[in-house]
């Protein structure tokens, strides 16, 4: 049997993080305004009842705060409570509070994986979203972070102000050197934001998407799982899928208008192929589209083959 990775998400909203990001508000991304550390331990039993461990390894994850800038002694009490139950802890952290002394504790407390927020390798950009740090800064977290034998997560942005896609790019390009996952966020204006209160208007949508896909493939083309984009809440519906219908409209393009296509993709990627509302089937305006999810085929790549008469064309 496959074993199932679980994690059981403890959210400690904006604590350990004296900065005010112009487009952060941890509590509205979170849906949590406050944070009980006595809560946390029936937190973690209420999750664990409804796990079956026979096919499921399971992780504890310290979300929505920068948990390595919090209390030291309330960082190491929370650590020694998710020992009592699992063996695999995750956090996420901004490079600032990332040090050898910090990375020594998480070594002792059994945490694999450290998601760092990045967002950024501008410094104009860093500057004007005030993150309180800069890019070489950045960088340096992550060297550490790898150096220490540890997982890691670079967390990105799209969007934001003064960015440019060159400067996206450029940043998933440099993370591409370190990480071993990431993820996409596109620029979100939430409430009770300086953002907001700049009444900042991101890319529209379908800009967003472009840019966002743009980054998507630095990080396909170096084999870099993206483990999400998009936000859960408060983002563009679907983004993610939106920005892997418009990774697959770009390989396919070049067939626009052929008679009848197949497609080999890999397993569970029809909908992305076809796209949301099969967009990429009306946009590629292809009479007759078949797709063929295939085991082998991995990644993100696919098959073509063009069909004209009674003979296939392999492409």
């Amino acid at each position: 049997m496959k074993t199932k990775h679980i994690n059981i998400p403890i959210f400690i909203p904006h604590m350990g993080c004296p900065h005010e990001c112009i487009f952060c508000n941890q509590r509205t991304i979170s849906g949590k305004n406050d944070f009980n550390i006595e809560n946390v331990e029936n937190e973690i039993q209420t999750a664990l009842s409804t796990i079956d461990f026979a096919a499921t390894e399971v992780e504890i994850a310290f979300f929505g705060g920068s948990f390595t800038g919090i209390d030291r002694g309330l960082m190491i009490n929370l650590l020694e409570i998710a020992n009592k139950y699992v063996q695999v802890i995750r956090l996420s952290t901004r490079p600032d509070y990332i040090d050898a002394e910090i990375l020594s504790i998480l070594k002792r407390y059994n945490v694999k994986t450290i998601e760092l927020g990045i967002q950024c390798l501008n410094d104009d950009v860093l500057n004007v979203c005030k993150r309180g740090h800069t890019a070489e800064q950045a960088i340096d977290a992550c060297n550490q972070i790898k150096n220490a034998q540890f997982d890691l997560i670079g967390q990105m942005m799209v969007g934001l102000p003064s960015s440019t896609l060159a400067d996206e790019v450029y940043t998933a390009e440099t993370l591409c050197e370190f990480v071993d996952g990431t993820r996409i966020y596109p620029t979100t204006v939430l409430e009770n934001t300086e953002l907001a209160a700049t009444n900042y208007v991101p890319p529209d949508t379908d800009e967003m998407i472009k840019r966002a896909c743009d980054v998507f493939a630095v990080f396909v083309k170096n084999n870099i799982p993206v483990i999400r984009i998009g936000l859960a809440t408060n983002g563009i519906p679907a983004f993610g899928e939106l920005v892997e219908n418009e990774y697959y409209y770009r390989l396919l393009k070049k067939y626009h208008s052929v008679e009848n296509l197949i497609i080999e993709c890999p397993k569970g990627h029809t909908s992305k192929v076809i796209g949301q509302n099969k967009r990429n089937k009306y946009r590629l305006n292809v009479k007759n589209i078949k797709i063929v999810e295939k085991n082998e085929i991995l990644g993100y790549n696919i098959n073509i083959n063009i069909m004209e008469g009674e003979e296939f064309i392999c492409v």
